[in-house]
């Protein structure tokens, strides 16, 4: 096995090691070296090659599961496939923890890099053997090619990080080649972080809250709490970018309790037959402490926590089953619904309802957008609605723009409806205002 003899890592002439003791492979500063010694070769005819930078996905949990004993029986079975497979000339590094260089002489241009990263990623998505079990994993990557990235060591190994970050907020097993316009993306995200944690900090995010009729009635029974917020110098951010980027820089929380505390505030005051539905993201659902959060806000509010309604995705509900069951019940156990949004958008929708308790179940606007095109959705909506009626559901579809939609849902026996027919989402005054509208309409209507 690579770096079973134990031999002691070498240092170089400033005492930093350019061997790593575990895998017997280069480390950072030999990786440094090396490319300044291929630059430096090249220097009179600067022909590119590449570094290219690779992290294994979801390492942590298995290390944490199974040992640090079997993490790095997993880290010195990597080295020997990166050995095996990589292009003659190529050099492979540790650099740290679960990440792995991979220096190219001979790698000229995008193309080929993705498709030596594809390459890589495949050998590295067989089992691994960690004694009587064998776990599977997957590698993300980001390569940088030599001059276009960088010159200099430091600035070529900054540019491949900055691609194989780009890969990570992908998601799992994603290859990056650094161009100039990723790390223009990258900087306006890191732009934006800030300025969403400043906005934060400041109490700048705003609330707005869209209402949810009785399609029967069109009584207004509830509001969706929305997030919004208009920086001073990005002007208005859409809650689709600012909210997947709290989640993917770790300050999700800090944003949901800002946001929940002011919807509860708004929804104190208003009657008490009318509830408010609030959104919890995946990253929320793995947290044990969630649902203690989520009841301290209400009741610092004095919010009836029975008012309140928490709607989560299926796939937030995946990302870690068994936390996620715990949070719903906890909710549940105070009187808190809970509601599956985006129903018939996952692989799975049928079995979450048999593996979790709901108390509603959205239906999502790509149904009802179809609805007065295609008649095979009218079937699906009315199957949804009948075997929640036979669950004892409530079903709420989303996105009704017109009211033929709203006329045809009705007729199918969905009970609630919300989308731009029965108002966009608005700020507390006019949310209020609507209220006082639907209490005077409702009074005349006897």
């Amino acid at each position: 096995m690579v770096g079973a003899t134990g031999t002691p890592p070498r240092a170089d002439g400033s005492g930093a090691p350019v061997t790593d003791r575990l895998t017997g492979l280069g480390t950072l500063e030999s990786l440094r070296e090396a490319i300044a010694c291929i630059a430096a070769e090249r220097a009179a005819d600067p022909a590119p090659f590449t570094v290219g930078l690779l992290n294994l996905d979801g390492f942590k949990p298995i290390n944490d599961l199974f040992g640090p004993q079997s993490g790095d029986d997993i880290l010195c079975q990597v080295a020997e496939r990166l050995l095996a497979c990589v292009p003659d000339g190529a050099s492979v590094m540790r650099t740290g923890g679960d990440e792995f260089a991979i220096l190219l002489p001979y790698v000229f241009e995008s193309r080929t890099a993705e498709k030596v990263g594809a390459m890589l990623k495949e050998v590295l998505s067989a089992p691994f053997d960690i004694g009587q079990s064998n776990v599977r994993l997957s590698a993300s990557a980001g390569f940088a090619i030599y001059p276009f990235a960088g010159s200099e060591a430091g600035d070529l190994i900054k540019s491949a990080a900055t691609a194989l970050y780009r890969s990570k907020r992908r998601g799992r097993a994603q290859i990056t080649v650094y161009s100039h316009e990723i790390a223009q993306e990258m900087r306006r995200a890191t732009q934006m972080e800030q300025a969403l944690r400043n906005a934060i900090i400041a109490n700048d995010i705003d609330v707005h809250f869209q209402p949810i009729v009785d399609l029967a009635s069109s009584e207004i029974v509830g509001f969706e709490a929305l997030a919004r917020w208009c920086d001073a110098d990005l002007g208005y951010v859409s809650p689709a970018c600012f909210v997947p980027l709290a989640e993917e820089r770790g300050f999700i929380d800090a944003l949901s309790e800002t946001l929940l505390r002011k919807a509860a505030e708004t929804a104190v005051s208003w009657p008490k037959n009318i509830f408010l539905s609030f959104n919890l993201s995946s990253a929320q659902l793995i947290d044990p402490s969630t649902a203690l959060n989520v009841l301290a806000i209400i009741n610092r509010v004095g919010l009836d926590p029975r008012r309140l309604d928490i709607e989560i995705t299926e796939t937030a509900v995946m990302a870690d089953a068994e936390m996620a069951g715990r949070v719903m019940t906890m909710l549940r156990n105070v009187g808190t619904r809970i509601s599956l949004d985006d129903f018939g958008t996952g692989q799975s929708s049928l079995g979450r309802l048999c593996d979790f308790t709901f108390d509603k179940v959205k239906v999502d606007r790509s149904f009802v957008s179809r609805l007065t095109a295609e008649r095979s959705t009218e079937h699906i909506v009315r199957a949804i609605v009948d075997m929640c009626d036979g669950m004892n559901l409530q079903v709420v579809a989303e996105g009704i723009e017109t009211a033929r939609e709203a006329e045809i849902l009705r007729k199918l026996g969905c009970g609630m409806g919300q989308g731009w027919h029965f108002g966009k989402a608005v700020d507390a005054v006019a949310a209020r205002r609507l209220i006082n509208e639907n209490a005077t309409r409702m009074l005349s209507l006897g």
